[in-house]
């Protein structure tokens, strides 16, 4: 069994997706990080950089338990653990571990900071915003190049790479970004969030949210609900 502790952000919901779509037993463990909840001792003891989201498999290697943090090392952790998500050979293995540290160490920072411009910045900063916005676009159509030639990021089967990258497209608007840019990021966005796992994924700890960015994720939720719904 795991134990998942998350919250509904982008790098919470990775480790729902890939969860779901693992087909993996978990216990969910909410921390609501608005209430400084990550700053709890017990929850220091096994994620130091008290951040979520974080995991303890109690059925790890050699039978031991196991935690770890950081979102890009449990989805990489959970692949191998399954033999799932992650391609065998070695030139599919490098395209999506460069896929997965491209989404860490790129677009899920920079579009981070265009959340925070827009969002949380106690000061209105235009410089702020235009520069974030213009560098999620920059990554936006990095994505498309690459999603205008393979099904999914890393190639012709869904990767640990589409469930680390899916979650930050989630609310386009806080980005500057209109999709209408990018009919190739659109197509692959369309297909994953139709895919029941992710679907899921993406509602874990949803309702636990009463904050203004809630109420966004609720709208696009239902946004996506209905398209499941129609198809």
């Amino acid at each position: 069994m795991i134990d998942l502790y998350s919250w509904a952000t982008p790098n919470g919901q990775k480790i729902s997706i890939a969860l779901e779509e693992l087909g993996l037993a978990y216990n969910l463990h909410l921390i609501n990080i608005g209430a400084d909840e990550q700053f709890a001792p017990h929850f220091l003891a096994f994620s130091p950089n008290n951040r979520i989201p974080a995991i303890i498999d109690h059925d790890g290697p050699d039978g031991q338990s196991i935690s770890l943090f950081e979102s890009g090392a449990i989805l990489f952790y959970l692949a191998e653990k399954t033999g799932q998500l992650m391609p065998h050979d070695p030139h599919g293995r490098a395209d999506v571990m460069q896929w997965l540290m491209w989404q860490m160490g790129g677009f899920g920072p920079m579009l981070g900071q265009a959340h925070h411009f827009t969002l949380h910045a106690k000061e209105q900063s235009a410089y702020g915003k235009q520069r974030y916005y213009k560098e999620a676009n920059r990554l936006y159509g990095v994505l498309d190049r690459r999603l205008a030639a393979h099904e999914f990021v890393a190639g012709q089967d869904l990767s640990i790479a589409d469930i680390a990258i899916f979650p930050w497209t989630r609310t386009v608007w806080r980005q500057g970004v209109d999709l209408n840019d990018y009919p190739h990021v659109m197509r692959w966005r369309h297909m994953l969030i139709n895919r029941p796992a992710f679907l899921a994924g993406v509602q874990i700890g949803a309702s636990a949210r009463t904050d203004t960015k809630d109420m966004i994720e609720q709208d696009w939720l239902d946004q996506f609900s209905g398209a499941v719904n129609a198809s």
